[in-house]
């Protein structure tokens, strides 16, 4: 198989670095915000469960809601993004965002929160295939490795804010309140995307015979590999759901940690994460076999993980640890994303990057189902050591990636 692609054809030799740094900061920013919005319901899960009198499990069945509309949208979006170009899309998830937090603020009961939900993963959908399109074509090949590094670093910042953003602002000013600042928030980051719209256009690939374009659109799906990829999104970020969802709960049964301490355990997970995708850039600019610095990432991450589900480590210990999980398996993200990348057939960068990344949304939707009902039995280390197995399932998953794009 060919490991290029239409739209990451080398760029003209004549690109300075401003303009990449440009393009990558401007799709990191969206990056972020994007990620940002993933935790705005889950941040607030003890909030729900006192106000509205909700369980682990119905909290859970949010996040199933936010990540199912979230991976029907990415597979499709990735189509979208084929045929008409990132930009548009890009705009029209920053609107999505702004409303799913103006309704959040609003919100007076379980109803509510699942319109959110759904609101939220809308927006969410069409990140990953508007920002790798838009990387692919826009940032010179020899600076690729180190879009992606940067594009997955923005991303585990967006995360690391979120906590910190809600936990501030909401002893602030309220939970509400805190919603209405992050549809601010969003609002300003689409002004400036708007502004630097002229960095963010993408071509379009020739249109062909209606009957030849579907064959073609559909043909990637046929391939086994592009199957591995989203085997290998699904699974690691099941254990990734768990820290998200329930890290702050877990840590305060277990230890006995305050909601502020456990929630900055999170934000600090999260920053680990994104020194170590600064990091994995360099290793994923060096390396040639990127399967198999994902396998050795994902592998480290879950021995770590089950180190803390075994809660011999105590409450500072398991923050500690917890927060080191997140710097072994960002050392693998940007490796992860070259990964995919050779994965992807000539022509089809939104199309395999909207499937393979719906993945990602199927794992965050599975997750809280399958481990909130641990949750609310009290198996609060088994709910780590599950997660721990998960990620050390993905080596596998990785590997057999690897195997299919070998030549």
């Amino acid at each position: 198989m060919s490991t290029a692609t239409l739209s990451s054809a080398p760029a003209a030799p004549s690109v300075s670095m401003k303009q990449d740094a440009t393009v990558i900061g401007l799709v990191g920013l969206a990056h972020a915000s994007s990620h940002f919005g993933h935790l705005l319901l889950p941040l607030l899960f003890p909030v729900f469960m006192t106000e509205f009198g909700l369980s682990y499990s119905q909290l859970g069945l949010l996040m199933t809601m936010f990540f199912v509309v979230s991976g029907v949208g990415q597979a499709c979006a990735g189509f979208v993004v084929d045929r008409v170009g990132a930009r548009p899309l890009m705009f029209i998830a920053m609107g999505i965002f702004i409303a799913a937090c103006v309704a959040a603020s609003m919100v007076t009961g379980y109803t509510g929160l699942f319109a959110v939900a759904a609101l939220a993963g809308l927006g969410n959908a069409t990140f990953h295939p508007v920002d790798f399109t838009i990387l692919n074509q826009r940032v010179s090949t020899p600076r690729l490795g180190y879009a992606f590094s940067a594009h997955g670093l923005t991303g585990n910042l967006g995360w690391a804010v979120a906590p910190v953003f809600f936990a501030g602002l909401g002893a602030l000013m309220g939970w509400r309140n805190a919603y209405l600042a992050a549809a601010v928030m969003y609002a300003a980051i689409l002004a400036l995307l708007v502004v630097q719209r002229e960095h963010l256009s993408t071509t379009v690939a020739p249109r062909v015979a209606a009957h030849a374009k579907t064959e073609h659109d559909m043909a990637f799906m046929k391939l086994p590999v592009v199957w591995w990829c989203f085997g290998f999104f699904l699974l690691s970020t099941m254990t990734l759901a768990v820290v998200q969802s329930y890290a702050v709960s877990i840590l305060k049964a277990m230890h006995g940690v305050s909601f502020e301490a456990a929630t900055l355990t999170i934000s600090s997970y999260m920053l680990c994460g994104a020194v170590g995708m600064f990091i994995g850039g360099f290793v994923a600019a060096k390396s040639k076999h990127s399967d198999r610095v994902v396998a050795m990432a994902m592998a480290a991450g879950a021995v770590l993980l089950a180190l803390c589900g075994t809660g011999l480590l105590g409450a500072t210990g398991t923050m500690v640890v917890l927060a080191i999980t997140g710097f072994a398996v960002g050392i693998g993200g940007p490796s992860r994303d070259m990964m995919i990348k050779k994965a992807t057939p000539k022509g089809a960068t939104g199309r395999v990057y909207g499937l393979v990344y719906s993945g990602l949304d199927t794992g965050f939707a599975i997750s809280p189902i399958v481990f909130g009902v641990f949750m609310d039995r009290g198996w609060y280390g088994a709910t780590l050591l599950g997660a721990a197995l998960v990620l050390l399932l993905s080596v596998g998953a990785a590997l057999g990636v690897g195997l299919r794009t070998a030549k």
